[in-house]
């Protein structure tokens, strides 16, 4: 049985597709639905499955980067892009190594793609060199969204106190059930608000993802060693403690 994973941050629509798969593909087996890019990227390295199905705008880490780092860690999955783009972005797909549906999706679409990965499937895969430069060409070429500057600064409790925090003093956040924790040089203070929620404030350029519950400053960061496993072990610059940068995270690592 074929093996998929699919990841969509908006619930109606991992619905959508989910029923649409069922009805277009019913030997696949979804082993797991993803609401943003770290758990994508970790289910893949997880289940190493067959196909998986990104959207390609989601919080935190983009299906481009899940999609770059796939090519590493599961060279065996192939990919299908979810986008709400159109053929300003579409050209790139056309090389028969990366498939694509638009959104709102439709059926006879979902169809013609089922066929492709099937053919595909029996024909062999395309080298992950060849995959990673089609997904450099797609990066280039789809618009940048209009969205908000990131935040600057963020207001959280120590205790009773509420503390004005600038984000530049952040060495990194973790998460801590429905809020997340967050660590300066001057000790931890609780932000009301999970995780996955900073993500779309946040700065990508300046915050990255190590792993699905934490967040580093990079300019917080004095090292990285990479252990025989495959994981990483930051150390911060004003903070005692490391930090481990899973298996998966640590391919988006290299590439910064």
């Amino acid at each position: 049985m074929t093996r998929a994973i699919v990841a969509e941050d908006e619930t109606l629509l991992r619905k959508s597709l989910l029923e649409l798969l069922g009805k277009a593909w019913p030997g696949l087996e979804v082993i797991a639905e993803c609401e943003d890019g770290a758990s994508a990227l970790e289910a893949i390295a997880e289940h190493q499955p067959d196909v998986a199905f990104l959207d390609i705008r989601m919080p935190g880490l983009t299906g481009l980067e899940v999609a770059s780092a796939t090519a590493e860690i599961s060279p065996g999955t192939q990919v299908v892009f979810v986008t709400a783009y159109d053929q300003y972005a579409i050209d790139a797909f056309e090389r028969g190594a990366i498939d694509y549906l638009l959104k709102p999706i439709a059926p006879d679409r979902l169809a013609a793609t089922v066929q492709r990965l099937q053919a595909r499937a029996a024909a062999g895969q395309p080298d992950a060199a060849t995959l990673a430069a089609l997904i450099k060409q797609l990066g280039n070429r789809l618009p940048t969204p209009s969205t908000q500057p990131p935040l600057s600064w963020i207001t959280a409790s120590t205790g009773r106190e509420t503390r004005l925090i600038l984000l530049d003093d952040v060495a990194y956040f973790r998460a801590d059930s429905k809020y997340t924790v967050v660590m300066t040089a001057d000790g931890e203070a609780l932000l009301r608000k999970p995780i996955r929620e900073l993500l779309d404030v946040l700065d990508p350029a300046i915050f990255k993802q190590i792993h699905r519950s934490t967040i580093v400053n990079i300019k917080a960061i004095a090292s990285i060693v990479r252990d025989d496993t495959g994981k990483g072990t930051l150390r911060l610059r004003q903070r005692p403690e490391t930090l481990t940068v899973s298996q998966p995270f640590m391919t988006l690592f290299r590439n910064m």
